[in-house]
């Protein structure tokens, strides 16, 4: 019987570069993920970022490379919505390009690293110094790379009229021979291809399905109490920011349709940085619709404590446990990391068929309600036998739990990321 050797090369010294490690932003978890997942395979990690949570570990703190930091605020404010930079813009950019290169060269040098991972910043432009210092020492250093890419500026509008698209064609994302690139979705990988003639691989986000969820102990028993919930209420959360692309109007819609007192929508994030006319907007929605919301973002945090109002702090991995029916109705997604806690947690799920989701997820034979941008009568009427039918949640559960394992566990990461490094240094896996 054959037998087959997995190796995964040399120990290597990885640094990551990003605007922030910190918080539960997408870029931020899966970059976390990834050096998990590389300090299991023997590799050291190592965090270059603007700002830089303290458990992140071994790292330094960049202040100029933060999105927002106050010059680069105003030098990108210059840059986008208008056709036309002046050469006082581009002497600033330039400036500031400098002075990110020399903090890039004291990280590698400090840490003398082997490998660079770049996590967004050659892919969108929320930082364009950040991005061309990043691409100007990966040239000029030729180390290897593995440019993780999360957005491009293609996928976004508000990057759509610029005055920069020499320096997008450059640097977001730069073709250069020591890179391996990787997306998120085949979209990603395709657009990519076709835009910029540059390969890439997708390595999809993932959770830890090896691992077993955490489930109800005694710090979240009471979670349901604490929101002013009852056992038999209906908890329905929707676990996103809310921005006017997590398409919240839709699980408003839904639940004023189920017409059952015991449905309560609960939403765990707060608004992003996207201005205050979708909350608003929101708000009088709800009261139309005459239905019970908790905005439970002042109660849900990276870990659990107390908030300023002396409240008990619940993680989100407290919260799902207590939830009957997730809803992820997105209008567009790079991914879908709600998703996939939503599978990993048992939860059925209703999700709208965003691109990513269509193309990517839902071939792969997920148990899911799925709505296309309506909330239909079809759609109520599955919502509802699956919250009344508890045998028919555990066999979606039970299902969806063993797809995730095979298609976006920690496992499949681990394999892709061996080969990324194996094809940067020349090593069999």
């Amino acid at each position: 019987m054959a037998t087959c050797i997995f190796t995964t090369g040399a120990p290597r010294r990885i640094g990551f570069v990003s605007t922030r490690i910190e918080g539960t932003d997408g870029v931020t978890l899966e970059a976390r993920k990834w050096a998990q997942i590389l300090g299991g395979l023997g590799h050291s990690c190592y965090w270059m970022a603007g700002q830089l949570e303290a458990s992140a570990g071994a790292g330094v703190v960049a202040p100029l490379a933060s999105f927002n930091h106050p010059e680069v605020v105003e030098v990108q404010r210059q840059l986008f919505g208008v056709a036309v930079r002046s050469r006082a813009v581009t002497n600033r950019i330039q400036s500031l390009k400098e002075q990110l290169k020399d903090e890039c060269y004291r990280f590698m040098e400090r840490f003398d690293l082997e490998v660079l991972v770049p996590e967004n910043i050659l892919a969108i432009p929320m930082h364009v110094p950040l991005g061309l210092a990043v691409t100007e020492v990966i040239a000029e250093t030729t180390l290897p790379v593995i440019a993780h890419h999360h957005d491009f500026a293609w996928e976004r509008e508000r990057f759509t009229l610029n005055a920069v698209n020499d320096y997008l064609q450059a640097a977001f994302p730069p073709l250069l021979h020591t890179m391996e690139h990787v997306v998120i979705n085949s979209m990603q990988q395709r657009e990519l291809a076709r835009r910029l003639g540059i390969p890439s691989q997708i390595i999809p986000n993932v959770l830890d399905f090896e691992t077993p969820p955490p489930g109800l102990d005694d710090y979240n028993r009471d979670l349901r109490r604490e929101l002013g919930l009852r056992d038999d209420d209906w908890l329905i959360l929707q676990p996103t920011r809310v921005v006017q692309r997590k398409g919240i109007e839709h699980a408003v819609e839904l639940v004023r349709r189920l017409r059952d007192p015991r449905a309560k929508l609960v939403i765990s994030h707060p608004a992003g940085d996207e201005g205050n006319a979708y909350m608003a907007m929101l708000h009088d929605r709800i009261a139309d619709a005459g239905i019970e919301v908790r905005f439970i973002a002042d109660r849900v945090g990276e870990r659990r404590g107390v908030n300023a109002a002396g409240q008990k702090v619940y993680t989100l991995a407290d919260v799902y446990p207590h939830a009957d029916l997730v809803t992820y109705p997105s209008h567009y997604e790079g991914f879908g990391n709600a998703f996939l806690e939503a599978v990993y947690f048992g939860k059925p799920v209703v999700v709208n068929r965003y691109a990513v989701y269509a193309r990517d997820i839902d071939p792969l034979g997920f148990k899911t309600i799925t709505l296309t941008q309506l909330v239909t009568r079809e759609t109520v009427e599955q919502v509802r036998a699956v919250l009344e039918d508890s045998s028919l949640r555990a066999q979606w559960a039970r299902t969806n739990y063993a797809l995730g394992l095979k298609h976006f566990s920690y496992a499949v990461a681990r394999r892709k990321l061996a080969a990324r490094l194996a094809n940067l240094f020349g090593e069999g896996v």
